[in-house]
């Protein structure tokens, strides 16, 4: 999964969120005047465009959102706002929003006859984009969501790392963002007073996580916290990193720490004893679900027809035939083909689990490598950002999935982020199917190469759609086996463990939010249908319920690119080259997929009739 949000419709999520784009935080301020012609980004903005029309709206709505969001243009390397958050009040984000309804419109009144063919694609996924941010606002989840993954403390938690303090200047920067953080915690508070007055509200179990999350942090001394790394990880002389230490710890303790604690004590207080019970954990308990929820279908699967009916069915038929391969390998690793004791002895069998947290991590990091020395025998395009093994922070992990991914920023490459919490939960058998969905050749590979793609404008290369993200992410999880990267049969019910938690989470989210199943019911299924820890399959029913919509993205985006691969190898028979396909499903970063669709089929004829 990619850990990204906000704007991009893919990430940042095995299950992310995610590269996605600007992370939904907090500052809205003017940049400073004449620099914005020497920004290298809003040149990236207008790549490839050869229409002025189009480049000016590209260029014009690009340097708008790296104002709106400045941690994500610091995070590309754009640092006219190194020392601004994104301005947390409501009448910033109404404005942001008829902002982006004016970019829409322009849009969509350019004349698509006059553009070339390239500049008539990036045109039609620009409005895409758009459309499906706009059609989102309907949740209003500003006004509801609390989640354990994603709040202001976690949001916060990671300043440290798209800025990395290496001068005094960097300093002041981030201690003017660690200043502004207070705004952004009342801002919620606000925001989610109004809900609670229209009978907006999350739901119970979440909130509990998030208070019980923020009691642990407000027990610590704050040189304790994640956001402490600002002057611990600072790269000053000794007397400029004590002064950044002396001065952190002032502004985190007098006003971070005191706005931490009113948000634990609203969300306990007030949010928490009118939040949603059991059995009304889904969109279908709020006024606005039915809505909301249809939107989400339509975004996190940009395919115009689907309804959550139609995705619930395929969820149910893609565990029948799943189950079936369970029966088959486990025969053979087991010596049984009982699904339910193969179930078991995945999950209950203590030589099938880690030890230590050591071993996690040192497993992701052998994956990583065995990974990166086959790809070239199956990908003509190559990144050169390189990935890294990272753990997730301890006041995260106990919250959180098992991993996701990081993008490649300015100065950072892309990080391929492990949960080490409990390794006697870990299983063996997932660890080589988690990392190459999460580094190569799943998220890494793909995103590493979008970013990196000549002649492609910012948006199409920093932003996407999740449906391609995570279907890719999924689909990698199958090729690695045609790699040679799994050892036996062991590793490979590790695949067909995570493709049967694809499969049902397309059940379980659907049951959440279109049928009313309570969180009970839902993890009742995913214990039944799928041998997850069950550790993993709590936070998991967490993170569907605060995330409506998302989990749909990876059986509906890995059915698809098998599907294509399926008729390009029947169509082309030995013309068929799995670099060539490989190359031109990543060679316009993460489209939707009608549009893939299209790509594909025009690789498809073109390479039945080369040109003379």
């Amino acid at each position: 999964m990619t850990r990204l949000a906000g704007l991009l419709i893919l990430l940042t999520a095995c299950n992310t969120p995610s590269p996605q784009a600007p992370p939904a935080e907090p500052g809205e301020q003017a940049a400073p005047e004449g620099k914005e012609d020497t920004v290298p980004i809003l040149a990236e903005a207008v790549a490839g465009v050869t229409d002025p029309a189009l480049a000016d709206l590209l260029r014009r709505h690009w340097d708008a959102t790296m104002r709106r969001y400045p941690r994500w243009a610091t995070s590309l390397g754009d640092h006219r706002f190194d020392d601004q958050l994104t301005d947390p009040s409501a009448e910033a984000r109404k404005a942001w929003q008829d902002q982006q309804d004016g970019f829409l419109a322009e849009a969509t009144a350019l004349d698509e006859a006059s553009l070339n063919e390239a500049d008539r694609l990036t045109r039609a996924l620009f409005i895409e984009g758009l459309t499906y941010d706009a059609q989102g606002r309907v949740c209003r989840e500003w006004h509801w969501s609390v989640s354990p993954r994603y709040n202001p403390y976690t949001s916060a938690s990671d300043l440290h790392e798209s800025l990395p303090v290496t001068t005094p200047e960097r300093a002041a920067a981030q201690l003017a963002r660690v200043a502004a953080l207070p705004a952004i915690f009342d801002a919620e508070i606000a925001d989610l007073g109004i809900g609670l007055e229209e009978g907006l509200v999350a739901n119970a179990a979440s909130v509990e996580l998030v208070v019980k999350q923020l009691d642990g942090e407000l027990d610590k001394d704050v040189t304790e916290w994640p956001l402490f790394k600002i002057a611990t990880d600072a790269k000053l002389d000794a007397a400029g990193k004590e002064k950044l230490a002396s001065d952190l710890e002032k502004v985190v303790e007098e006003q971070v720490r005191p706005a931490v604690a009113r948000y634990r004590d609203f969300l306990r207080d007030k949010v928490l004893p009118a939040a949603r019970g059991a059995g009304k954990e889904g969109l279908a308990a709020l006024p606005l679900g039915e809505a909301c929820y249809a939107a989400k279908v339509r975004r996190y699967t940009t395919l115009p027809s689907a309804s959550a009916a139609e995705r619930h069915a395929s969820g149910k038929a893609e565990l029948e035939r799943i189950h079936a391969e369970f029966r088959e390998v486990g025969q053979r690793a087991f010596g049984t083909d009982d699904l339910q004791a193969i179930f078991t002895k995945l999950r209950e069998e203590p030589s099938l689990r880690f030890e230590t947290e050591e071993q996690v991590e040192q497993a992701a990091k052998d994956h990583l490598a065995r990974a990166e020395a086959a790809i070239p025998k199956w990908f003509g395009r190559l990144p050169k950002a390189k990935c890294t093994v990272e753990r997730i922070p301890d006041h995260e992990a106990p919250y959180t999935t098992i991993a996701y991914y990081k993008r490649p920023e300015a100065e950072l490459g892309g990080r391929y982020a492990i949960n080490t919490y409990k390794p006697e939960t870990r299983p063996r058998a997932e660890a080589a199917v988690l990392a190459y969905h999460e580094s190569i050749p799943g998220h890494h590979l793909q995103i590493a190469i979008a970013q990196e793609l000549p002649d492609v404008p910012a948006f199409r290369r920093y932003r996407g759609m999740t449906a391609f993200v995570e279907g890719w992410g999924l689909y990698s999880e199958r090729l690695a086996d045609e790699m040679g990267l799994y050892d036996g049969d062991i590793d490979r019910l590790g695949v067909l463990s995570f493709d049967a938690w694809r499969a049902s989470r397309l059940v379980v989210d659907t049951g959440l939010h279109d049928q009313g199943w309570s969180r009970e019911q839902a993890e009742t299924f995913m214990r039944e249908n799928t041998p997850l820890a069950v550790n993993n399959i709590e936070n998991e029913v967490d993170r569907y319920i605060t995330t409506p919509g998302q989990a749909l993205a990876y059986k509906t985006g890995q059915q698809e690119i098998l599907a294509l691969r399926a008729n390009a190898e029947q169509t082309l028979g030995e013309a068929f080259d799995i670099k060539a396909f490989h190359d031109v499903v990543l060679g316009a970063g993460a489209v939707s997929l009608p549009v893939l669709r299209q790509r594909v089929a025009d690789w498809i004829k073109a390479t039945k009739q080369p040109s003379p």
